[in-house]
């Protein structure tokens, strides 16, 4: 064990200089704080509910993420919207609510201020990956994701901010969203061309300012790149304000999907590549460490890619949840199931093998969009839907399934009041 060897080697160095039972006594001394150091992680169990199944071969429910409303009747607010079963063609935001901590649900719900609009030249616009979230200054929740166009459900990008930056605001005291807002980009026809908060967690700050991870790029660039913009809001607006390290890398498209957390003081960034996952940390939010591809503790990769990962963050300790290769699961596309759960070591930024666990198990479907959500102090959620897309998959037992996956912490998550 590293304590022991740690022990050793420090009884080692003091040998002529102390008695031996002083020796024993300080080496007795330093096994605690190893063993404590070792055991800081909070114990959890997982329990995997079905939202829903739909698989009609016509759409599938697609990209559920959840967040706590607080207030006199709390309650538990889910967003989700068909996929068309054309790459990533997605309708307007449903709306789905559960008043008895996820046991059971209201049927999706279209949300007339978050359906498509015509854009007048050919062209309809779309909000999709979209995140919500509580923001607790301001009493209200915010879902923010990427406007699209689209032209006979192909994704179009033939002008300024065809991603953009898209946000609405869910008010629980009139039960109302607003309609779909933009965030203003600086050089929107420039480096800004596209924007895209897509599936991206974000953070709220104490003075009630976001930190909001997204990726860019310009018109006449391949590769996107990612950062991290400060915004404020106040209520009804979200304003950019500033924005952090820029960072890519030359390998397909780049950097793209970043999410965020703070622990312990630092924030976490964990990044899509084609070809790997990466991370980073900062100080204050913005301004990144380099980039390192995401590792196991034992040296091997981690084998995320081509897709998300997202934090679960615990004031005991740091996860990561994510889906990778090498799982007996060649047969998934991109290797996007099971969903795994594992315990990040904050200082290495290395997954431990050790700890990981298979969340919501494989039947062939791909389960990498999905969502991670603190609900209360002792459940942590993350969510995701089955992503059916033949009858090759259908065979191995996917039935379009919504999940959610409650983390049962056995001690309080401080980071979560309620």
């Amino acid at each position: 064990m590293i304590w022991m060897k740690q022990a050793y080697a420090f009884q080692r160095r003091t040998v002529g200089t102390r008695p031996r039972g002083v020796l024993l006594f300080l080496t007795l001394l330093t096994i605690p704080s190893y063993l404590a150091h070792a055991q800081e992680a909070p114990k959890y169990s997982v329990e995997l509910r079905t939202v829903m199944e739909h698989d009609d071969r016509e759409f599938l429910w697609f990209h559920p993420r959840a967040c706590a409303i607080p207030g006199p009747q709390p309650f538990q607010l889910m967003t989700i919207q068909k996929h068309l079963h054309l790459s990533d063609f997605y309708s307007g935001l449903h709306t789905m609510t559960s008043h008895d901590g996820g046991a059971t649900w209201t049927p999706p719900e279209a949300q007339a201020p978050l359906a498509w609009r015509d854009e007048g030249d050919g062209a309809i616009e779309a909000v999709c990956d979209v995140t919500p979230a509580w923001h607790a200054p301001s009493g209200k929740a915010i879902a923010i994701g990427i406007k699209v166009r689209y032209r006979d459900g192909v994704q179009v990008y033939d002008k300024p901010q065809s991603h953009g930056a898209a946000y609405a605001v869910y008010d629980p005291k009139s039960a109302q969203w607003s309609a779909w807002q933009f965030v203003e980009m600086p050089d929107p026809a420039g480096k800004f061309y596209l924007t895209g908060p897509g599936c991206a967690q974000w953070h709220v700050e104490e003075n009630g300012d976001l930190l909001l991870p997204f990726y860019y790029r310009a018109a006449d660039t391949e590769q996107f790149s990612s950062t991290v913009m400060r915004c404020s809001f106040d209520g009804k607006t979200l304003r950019y304000l500033e924005h952090g390290t820029e960072m890519t890398v030359d390998v397909e498209r780049g950097l793209v999907e970043p999410s965020l957390t703070r622990w312990q003081g630092r924030y976490y960034l964990t990044i899509r590549n084609d070809v790997k996952g990466y991370v980073t940390t900062s100080m204050d939010g913005l301004h990144y460490d380099p980039i390192r591809p995401w590792l196991f503790d034992d040296g091997g990769e981690l084998g995320s890619y081509n897709t998300q990962q997202h934090w679960i963050a615990h004031s005991g300790g740091l996860f990561l949840s994510y889906t990778r290769r090498g799982a007996n699961n060649d047969h998934v596309f991109r290797n996007r199931a099971p969903l795994f759960m594992a315990q990040v070591d904050p200082k290495t930024l290395r997954v431990l093998r050790a700890t990981e666990k298979a969340l919501i198990p494989e039947r062939g479907a791909t389960l990498g969009n999905s969502g991670v959500a603190n609900i209360s102090p002792t459940e942590t959620w993350v969510t995701v839907s089955e992503g059916v897309w033949d009858d090759a998959i259908r065979a191995r037992g996917a039935k379009g399934a919504t999940y959610i996956a409650h983390i049962l912490w056995e001690t309080p998550n401080l980071l979560v009041k309620e």
